[in-house]
């Protein structure tokens, strides 16, 4: 039998761990961008606090309702002038912990909402 992926099923974050997360059946161990129907990865950023508005142009440019900003495994709010950007342009900012930001993504996806996810992966890898 031949199994093949449904393009009308949304991505959805599976699992989640210090170093990566498992979307669908793909194993993300970079930085990444989510949406319902993209995945766009490596994600250049690597600092939530040092974050521009060029680095998140590619999450951005989706033209997304809501931009989940997961920050690694803790919260780190970016720099005023970045929050007051994305939301000039018209779009909710919700800044979280990559986990919880992880469950947020999923429910919002379930109820089909225009969401898109910046997830700051490799930060939780632990310290070598």
């Amino acid at each position: 039998m031949l199994i093949s992926r449904d393009p009308q099923t949304p991505n959805t974050i599976r699992a989640w761990g210090p170093g990566e997360l498992r979307i669908r059946d793909e194993v993300i161990r970079n930085n990444v961008i989510l949406t319902a129907e993209r995945i766009i990865h490596p994600w250049a950023a690597r600092d939530a606090a040092q974050l521009t508005m060029a680095q998140l142009a590619p999450a951005l440019d989706l033209e997304p309702a809501i931009l989940i900003l997961g920050t690694g495994p803790t919260l780190v709010f970016p720099d005023a002038e970045v929050r007051g950007g994305i939301m000039s342009r018209g779009i909710g900012l919700e800044v979280m912990d990559t986990p919880a930001a992880c469950r947020t993504f999923n429910v919002l996806v379930a109820e089909r909402r225009n969401v898109a996810a910046a997830l700051l992966i490799e930060a939780l890898r632990a310290p070598d």
